[in-house]
């Protein structure tokens, strides 16, 4: 199952760091060349957004069933937001699996394979500025953002000041003019047919299963998938 997955992540890979297909708001590279696990910096374009001008880094890491099962995201370091673990995690619901019945997250909220990375990463820097304050992975973020939101503001435009540092030398930050922009993600998650069918809806009958976790894919594969 390992190698339908890297040729799933391999492809989503290539089209999130395509300058044409990307998106602005992140700066993806594999950790170590490992294709389930990615470093991820995450920008915030829209200028009133007190995320403006950060680079947030994180780790997003796929399971050798995805995409079947979600990633995990984890902010490095973690950053002060109710919906971030004091450890860095990500509490969304598209990176919990559905049916759980202990969770109140409906079933079209939570992971499916129609879902993919790019789905997740858009959905992440909208939960960045409108969190979910009634379900805190970090109480005092969330009494904060609530209750005291010039408290808020304060501790979130240091986090953004350090985190500049953490731009890569070589890296040129986006601008606004740059950004997706919301109509173009609003076009996005209503194509039913890219979002959730067509060429990238995935079907459990087309896994092969392997017993290698890290698994490259061959030059017979690529060019099969490419179509050469």
């Amino acid at each position: 199952m390992a190698s339908s997955a890297a040729r799933v992540l391999h492809r989503e890979f290539r089209e999130l760091t395509d300058p044409r297909k990307g998106i602005p708001s992140f700066h993806i590279e594999l950790d170590n060349d490992n294709i389930f696990l990615w470093n991820v910096g995450v920008m915030v374009l829209n200028k009133d957004s007190v995320y403006n001008g950060a680079y947030l880094k994180a780790q997003m890491k796929f399971p050798s069933d995805y995409p079947f099962s979600p990633p995990s995201f984890r902010f490095t370091p973690a950053i002060y937001h109710p919906n971030v673990y004091r450890d860095g995690r990500l509490c969304i619901s598209i990176l919990h699996t559905s049916g759980n019945e202990a969770s109140d997250e409906p079933d079209n909220e939570t992971w499916s394979p129609a879902q993919s990375s790019r789905s997740v990463l858009i959905s992440i820097v909208s939960l960045l500025e409108d969190p979910n304050i009634s379900s805190p992975a970090n109480v005092d973020a969330a009494l904060d953002y609530r209750k005291n939101p010039e408290e808020y503001k304060r501790k979130v435009q240091t986090e953004v000041a350090r985190s500049k540092q953490d731009i890569p030398r070589d890296f040129t930050m986006p601008t606004t003019d740059d950004a997706y922009g919301q109509a173009v993600a609003e076009d996005y998650l209503s194509d039913s047919d890219d979002f959730f069918g067509g060429e990238d809806s995935y079907d459990e009958d087309d896994v092969s299963f392997g017993e290698d976790d890290d698994v490259e894919m061959s030059e017979d594969e690529e060019d099969e998938h490419d179509g050469k």
